[in-house]
C-alpha cells in the first residue's frame, strides 16, 4: 500500500488572510454555486493555496488538501481495501470523502499526479459530478457542497507533465500571478509583522530579483520567500545572512549564481 499520500483535512476557525488582486473571489463563488470545478494556475509561492484556504472559510466548507507527486494515484484519492486482523475493509480516499461528506477537495499541482487520476476526475469535473468507485461497485453523486479545485504551476509543465486539454476544458480557470509593488508590500507587512519601511525594501529587492529571471534561475523570487525574509530580519538576524538564506540560496545551487544574487541584495540594504 502507497503510505506516502500527503494530505491534509482542515476546518478554520481563523480566517486565512488573502489579498484580492481581482475577481477572483467572485468566480470562484460563482463556480461554487454553480457547481463547477476550478483550475488555478500561477507561479510557485503566488497565493494559490492561501486562496483556497480563504475561500473555504468564507463559503463554510471543510477543506480536503492533497499535495500531489509522482506516485499518487487514483487509489490514494479514491480509496482501497485494507487487511487487518478484524478482516478485510474499505478506507476512503480524501477524494472520496469530500464527495460523500461535502467540501472542497483541492489537488495541489495535479500535473505531477499519474495519468490514471484524470479518468477519475473527469466524471466530477463535467455534469454528470459522479464519483465511481470501481472496486466497491458504487457511484457517488456529488452534494451541492461539493467542489473539486486543482492548481499547478504552467512553468513546470513539458511534454511528459501537463494537463491535457480534455481534462483542462472541464474547468473554470483563474491565472494568478505575483501581486504588484503596493499589494506585495501590504501582503508583506501583515504576514511578517514588519513596518512599512522594511516591507517596501524587501518587496523593491524582490521586483530586482525577478528582473533576473532569464539569468540561470529556474524560478523568481515569490511572495512567500519575500515573506520569510522578512520575518527573519525582524527576529533580530541580520539583513545579509536572512536574505542569503530566504533568498539567495533557495533560489539557486549555482554558488555563482547565488553570488550575483546577494550582489543584488547588497544594493538595495546598503
Amino acid at each position: 500500500m502507497n503510505t506516502s499520500l500527503n494530505q491534509d483535512v482542515s476546518v478554520s476557525s481563523d480566517e486565512p488572510f488573502y489579498q484580492t488582486l481581482g475577481n477572483e473571489e467572485t468566480v470562484f463563488r460563482q463556480a461554487w454555486q454553480h457547481g463547477m470545478p476550478v483550475l488555478i494556475k500561477g507561479p510557485t509561492g503566488c497565493g494559490k493555496t492561501r486562496f483556497v484556504q480563504h475561500m473555504a472559510h468564507r463559503l463554510n466548507l471543510p477543506l480536503y488538501t492533497v499535495a500531489c507527486h509522482d506516485d499518487l494515484s487514483a487509489a490514494d484519492l479514491v480509496g482501497r481495501h485494507l487487511i487487518g486482523a478484524q478482516g478485510t475493509w474499505w478506507q476512503d480516499g480524501p477524494l472520496t470523502r469530500a464527495v460523500r461528506e461535502g467540501g472542497i477537495c483541492y489537488l495541489d499541482e495535479v500535473v505531477e499526479a499519474r495519468q490514471d487520476t484524470a479518468v477519475v476526475l473527469h466524471p466530477l469535473a463535467d455534469d454528470r459530478r459522479e464519483l465511481f468507485l470501481e472496486r466497491t461497485g458504487e457511484a457517488l453523486k456529488a452534494p451541492p457542497g461539493f467542489m473539486l479545485v486543482v492548481s499547478y504551476n504552467p512553468g513546470y509543465q513539458n511534454l511528459l507533465k501537463g494537463m491535457k486539454p480534455s481534462t483542462r476544458q472541464r474547468f473554470v480557470a483563474l491565472r494568478f500571478d505575483y501581486p504588484n509593488p503596493v499589494e506585495e508590500q501590504r501582503i508583506v507587512e501583515i504576514e511578517a509583522g514588519v513596518d512599512a519601511k522594511l516591507a517596501a525594501q524587501i518587496v523593491r529587492l524582490g521586483q530586482a530579483l525577478r528582473r533576473l529571471e532569464n539569468h540561470d534561475l529556474e524560478e523568481v523570487a515569490s511572495t512567500r520567500l519575500l515573506i520569510f525574509a522578512a520575518r527573519m530580519i525582524k527576529a533580530g538576524m541580520p539583513v545579509r545572512e536572512a536574505c542569503l538564506a530566504c533568498l539567495a540560496e533557495p533560489l539557486s545551487d549555482d554558488p555563482q549564481t547565488v553570488a550575483a544574487l546577494m550582489d543584488v541584495v547588497d544594493v538595495h540594504f546598503e
